[in-house]
């Protein structure tokens, strides 16, 4: 029988959960509603605080954290995905099935859900003293912006659509070179890798929009602040023209950068499975080649052996 040490070992022998699934799609429900629970806080600490707590660099790097510890704590169970976009590009790379992405994904829209509601409730108090228990989406007054990303004022519908498939892009083609096997980039560097990858997106490009990059990041809690008070306005803000932007736009993106870093790097890149097929092939050719000069040596041989005969015979006959 297995002795086990402590409790949690004990505990998890016996409640380990053995659906694959299952359990990836528990890791990533976990993981995204600990990333945008402490996304969105940081946003509340910006907002409610005027400024006076968090300034841009707070947050880029703020969410930057979020994510480096979301990433690692499910990085070896699911990979710790966090965002439709990102299961999105992984699935046309077959690393994971589409039915596994179909789960995912509900998982990180709820997770994102959930997590934005726990904002809601830790800065309940602070959210109705700042706005006087009006829930606006804009204005001065505004506390919309904590939980969903909005656009700038002089952002044209086009401009934001570009920023949102742009950001992502890059994002995701950070992300497939990060942890493309063949850049020999340990696995324990690379969740903090791809926080800081974010962080440079968000000091780079993040003043257009906020930098959503992440359909569910976005559209868990806009839904959550429909139910919250906030109105239908978080839909109809510009005429309907905005909030599917940070969903779709990502979802092209995503992929979009993911496949690009494979036909501009990532394919080119010397392996050391390739080394080895190499020196296979090699071989191959060196064996084929020293068997065609054998057989070539075979063939001569007993040719140089017939005239040998018949010079003889015609000397005795003379």
């Amino acid at each position: 029988m297995t002795t086990f040490d402590n409790l949690p070992d004990r505990l998890r022998h016996r409640i380990k959960i053995k659906n694959e699934l299952l359990r990836n799609t528990l890791c990533e429900f976990i993981c995204t509603t600990v990333f945008v629970f402490g996304g969105t806080s940081i946003w509340a600490t910006y907002i409610l605080g005027r400024g006076q707590y968090n300034e841009w660099l707070g947050l880029t790097f703020g969410w930057g954290i979020s994510l480096i510890i979301s990433t690692q704590i499910g990085f070896n169970t699911s990979g710790a995905h966090l965002n439709p976009a990102v299961s999105l590009f992984l699935a046309t790379f077959k690393s994971i099935t589409f039915i596994q992405m179909f789960f995912y994904w509900l998982a990180q829209f709820f997770a994102s859900f959930f997590g934005a509601a726990l904002t809601y409730l830790m800065y309940y108090d602070v959210i109705n003293n700042f706005d006087g228990g009006i829930r606006y989406v804009t204005g001065h007054r505004s506390t919309a912006k904590i939980f969903s990303t909005y656009p700038a004022e002089n952002l044209s519908i086009f401009g934001g659509f570009f920023d949102q498939l742009i950001g992502t892009a890059i994002f995701c083609f950070f992300i497939a070179g990060i942890t493309d096997r063949r850049n020999k980039i340990p696995l324990s560097f690379q969740p903090t890798l791809i926080g800081i990858s974010f962080m440079l997106i968000g000091l780079a490009w993040g003043m257009n929009s906020g930098y959503a990059l992440n359909p569910a990041r976005d559209f868990g809690p806009r839904i959550f602040t429909l139910f919250a008070g906030y109105g239908w306005k978080v839909f109809s803000f510009r005429n309907y023209k905005w909030f599917w932007i940070p969903i779709f736009a990502p979802l092209i993106g995503g992929p979009l950068g993911a496949w690009i870093y494979q036909f501009s790097i990532g394919f080119h890149i010397p392996s050391e499975l390739d080394e080895i097929e190499e020196e296979f092939r090699r071989i191959q050719e060196n064996k084929m080649h020293q068997t065609v000069i054998l057989q070539d040596s075979e063939t001569i041989t007993p040719q140089s052996s017939t005239h040998q005969n018949v010079h003889s015979i015609e000397s005795r006959m003379i």
